[in-house]
């Protein structure tokens, strides 16, 4: 078996965590790895960590809950979603940045979204018209 099929197949045949605990089960079965090169294959193969575990996202399917956009003055987003769900959509954001869009800072269910004053309005259609698109 290919390791791709192996961390998919570890994937759903148990709850893992952690990065650390699917090293141990990959290398049980013969496949040394770093840390580097499983995440960057976790990446590659579509594989997030979702509500605590890590779960294969399949093509289409929505992953995250709604969510709410705040604009605040001068230049500040805040996108409330469900509890765990904020880390996911500021990986989802910073995907498809849009100019003017600075930075994310992503804690349980709240995302603060940096952007410059000028382009405020801009950045705040273009993550309406993500979100909406997911």
């Amino acid at each position: 078996m290919d390791l791709d099929s192996l961390i998919l197949e570890l994937l759903d045949g148990a709850v893992i965590t952690d990065q650390g605990d699917l090293l141990a089960r990959l290398a049980a079965a013969g496949h040394e790895l770093t840390q580097s090169t499983l995440s960057r294959r976790l990446k590659r193969l579509g594989v997030q960590k979702v509500q605590g575990r890590y779960r294969r996202a399949e093509a289409g399917a929505q992953i995250l809950p709604g969510v709410g956009i705040t604009e605040v003055p001068p230049n500040l987003l805040v996108l409330r979603t469900a509890p765990g769900f904020a880390q996911a959509l500021g990986l989802s954001i910073d995907a498809d940045p849009v100019p003017g869009q600075m930075g994310t800072l992503a804690g349980d269910d709240t995302v603060f979204v940096a952007v410059l004053p000028a382009r405020m309005s801009e950045v705040k259609a273009h993550l309406a018209r993500v979100l909406a698109a997911r």
